[in-house]
């Protein structure tokens, strides 16, 4: 069974720093790419960083220069790093494995920052 854990969120003040970690466990067969997408409270879930098997990257606007994505396959897990962050950052951050066939997300982890 394919599982996916994220860890690494909580309240951090603005313009610090906070790296989110996603660890997914069981088979997942030809993964096109792995994403984090974020949810304000009262907003639609909206994608934050992409990225593929061969390491190419995609960014919304809005954490352009101050959040990366990036991949462990051997420890089979990805990761956000976030740097300045600002109070509109604040949301659940979500991991997400998408296949040929299907995705998979993980729970959740929630970020808040504080001005």
């Amino acid at each position: 069974q394919v599982q996916l854990v994220e860890s690494g969120g909580g309240l951090v003040q603005a313009g610090g720093s906070l790296r989110l970690s996603c660890a997914f466990s069981g088979t997942i067969y030809s993964i096109n790419y792995m994403a984090w997408y974020r949810q304000a409270p009262g907003k639609q879930r909206e994608l934050v960083a992409t990225i593929t098997q061969g390491g190419t990257t995609t960014y919304d606007d809005s954490v352009k220069g101050r959040f990366t994505i990036s991949r462990d396959n051997a420890d089979r897990s990805v990761y956000l790093q976030m740097n300045s962050l600002k109070p509109e950052d604040t949301g659940v951050y979500y991991c997400k494995a998408k296949t040929l066939w299907t995705e998979y997300w993980g729970q959740g982890t929630q970020v808040t920052v504080s001005s």
